[in-house]
């Protein structure tokens, strides 16, 4: 059952069937298969019961926070504000991809919002300026994927949803994990452009004068960051009611620069209902699979299969890695999530880890699954902004930024308190 379940959803995953119909599909098949009892009966609860969670509430506030700062122009001013920052080491602008990455994903929650955003502003200067095409594509693309690590991350409030881990405590552990992947993202392409000078591009020419005058540049995604995670992490608010406070700080931005209009917030709000629909549906899809799977029984044969191999933790955890690794080339990420971290979070818990640094270890293997080729969402984001060429030149370039993601791995198995020290030092002290 197991293979088959396995093989069925990669199969119409891979004939283009959109993710939440192929998870409904596999769901009934399997009720219908293995189960005497007809569980489409029990869907409309289970679907009524998700979609009421207060803690999703967050998902649409924090989509629709990161659509108003796209469409109030506060994300290129952003860009071009690190820009002249950044720009002066080897490299260039592709330093400034990973910075304005960075700190837009502390804003938007979201890695294809940051691919996105990141991509519109970025990709004119590519000719413009001389740079090695694939390498600046990798750079936006592998940037994007720090929306899911660095906080408010949506995929940390699933995570915390569907495993019953703390969100704020996964909030603070995210943290310094981003920021040391962000650096190590910095430094592949400083020893790519050292390595390999023909890759630099022109850098972009200011003053010191010219960077201190767009300091302020910076401030408005820092104000709405703190507005979101100073509640949070004060203990004064839950991350659905921060990511309130956030949508009112940027409504007040735009409102400041004068770009909060009828239009402008129509079109935010219909960005918002296409990626919270995408969203949902397969958090509900993926909900019923996981009522499927355990009134059938898969859930506790593989574990008890796990358990007979008689693994050692470490052993367990490698394990685990490595199909995450294999499920991330032909999976889109947050339904691989919702589909296994049920499953695979009480085995990985059994074994002795730390639920709050098993979140973020996952995290990260999802940021592998959205550059993967040839299911990574943020390659197809990329491509898609950029309208010409082959997408082999997204896949190309990107493949650099696989090591750092390695590395990064390698650092939390083993050093886990990058990851448990903040939240020890806040909420366990």
């Amino acid at each position: 059952m197991i293979g088959y379940t396995a093989l069925l959803l990669i199969v119409l995953i891979g004939l283009s069937i959109p993710v939440a119909s192929a998870i409904w599909i596999v769901a009934t098949w399997l009720g219908a298969t293995y189960s005497p009892m007809p569980l489409h009966l029990a869907m409309g609860e289970i679907l009524w019961q998700t979609s009421t969670e207060f803690l999703l509430v967050a998902v649409p506030l924090f989509v629709l926070l990161g659509e108003i700062m796209v469409r109030a122009g506060i994300a290129t001013r952003m860009y071009d504000g690190i820009a002249q920052w950044l720009s002066w080491l080897p490299g260039g602008l592709m330093h400034s991809n990973i910075g304005a990455s960075a700190v837009f994903a502390a804003t938007s929650g979201s890695s294809l919002a940051t691919a996105a955003t990141i991509s519109t502003v970025a990709l004119p200067e590519i000719h413009k300026r001389g740079y090695h095409e694939p390498l600046f594509l990798g750079s936006i693309a592998a940037g994007g994927t720090l929306g899911i690590l660095i906080p408010p991350s949506i995929n940390l409030i699933i995570f915390g949803l569907i495993t019953s881990t703390s969100v704020p405590e996964l909030y603070i552990a995210g943290f310094l994990p981003g920021l040391m992947l962000a650096s190590l993202f910095i430094s592949t392409i400083l020893v790519a452009a050292l390595l390999f000078p023909s890759v630099r591009g022109q850098p972009v020419a200011c003053s010191w004068r010219e960077r201190v005058a767009v300091l302020p540049d910076l401030v408005p995604p820092l104000l709405v960051f703190a507005c979101v995670i100073g509640p949070i992490y004060l203990g004064i608010a839950t991350p659905t009611e921060a990511a309130s406070v956030g949508v009112c700080a940027s409504l007040a931005l735009a409102a400041s620069t004068r770009r909060l209009t009828r239009p402008m917030l129509a079109e935010a709000i219909r960005g918002t209902m296409r990626t919270t629909g995408m969203i949902m549906l397969i958090v509900l899809a993926s909900q019923y699979l996981n009522f499927v799977l355990g009134v059938t029984g898969f859930s506790s044969t593989l574990m008890n299969f796990i358990a007979a191999l008689d693994l050692s933790p470490f052993q367990t955890l490698l394990a685990v890695i490595l199909l995450y690794l294999v499920l991330g080339c032909f999976m889109e990420a947050i339904s691989m999530m919702i589909i296994t971290a049920p499953i695979v979070v009480p085995i990985v818990t059994a074994s002795g880890y730390d639920p709050v640094w098993f979140g973020i270890l996952l995290i990260v293997l999802l940021e592998t699954a959205l550059i993967t080729p040839p299911v990574g969402m943020n390659l197809y984001v990329v491509q898609g902004v950029r309208r010409r060429g082959s997408i082999n030149d997204v896949i190309v370039g990107v493949l650099p930024f696989l090591a750092p993601m390695v590395v990064m791995l390698a650092l939390l198995i083993l050093w886990p308190q990058i990851a448990l020290w903040l939240p020890e030092v806040v909420y366990r002290s």
